[in-house]
């Protein structure tokens, strides 16, 4: 049988009977306070308790929501991935170029007749992917753009029809001038 820790402690020397005595009524003493509401008890370690579970839900729900935002982002990564990879238009290899700004730099891609006249009226955009530019649909573009706008490199405004005030309007650009 183990013996109690006052026990232990006297048989170690380190107290004597009269203090082991003392301590004993000096507990019972303020458990009968307690127990009449003289005094109160020592909350200091339940707020402690309390505290530190609070800062333990607040830790839990922001790591939550962190993988929530990762878990949405890849997500929408994939979203975009497989809108560009199913619209994308082939690639072409001719001596045509469309030159456009990406990240204040002049960057071109190679293109037809067809697609410079789309793609300046609006209805084709060029989107980043992989390192690499594809040309889209004007759709497909704007719903990448939806949720990711740093994706979408060019987006020209679809031009209807024109402008009444336009003073030009009456001169036509020749089609056949290259900038």
């Amino acid at each position: 049988m183990s013996m109690s820790l006052r026990d232990q402690l006297l048989k170690a020397g380190l107290v004597n009977e009269k203090q082991a005595k003392q301590a004993v009524k000096q507990k019972q003493k303020q458990t009968r306070m307690e127990h009449r509401g003289q005094t109160e008890k020592d909350r200091s370690q339940e707020l402690a308790v309390q505290q530190a579970q609070a800062e333990k839900l607040a830790k839990d729900q922001e790591l939550n929501r962190a993988q929530e935002e990762k878990k949405k982002r890849k997500a929408e990564q994939a979203q975009i991935k497989q809108l560009i990879e199913t619209s994308r238009l082939p690639k072409l290899s001719t001596e045509d170029y469309y030159n456009f700004v990406d990240d204040k730099k002049v960057k071109r891609l190679s293109v037809n007749v067809m697609m410079r006249d789309k793609l300046s009226k609006g209805s084709l955009a060029i989107v980043r992917y992989e390192g690499r530019y594809e040309v889209v649909p004007r759709a497909t573009a704007e719903r990448i753009q939806e949720r990711d706008p740093k994706r979408v490199v060019l987006l020209n405004v679809q031009s209807g029809e024109p402008d009444p005030d336009d003073p030009y309007a009456a001169y036509q650009v020749p089609d056949d001038l290259m900038w």
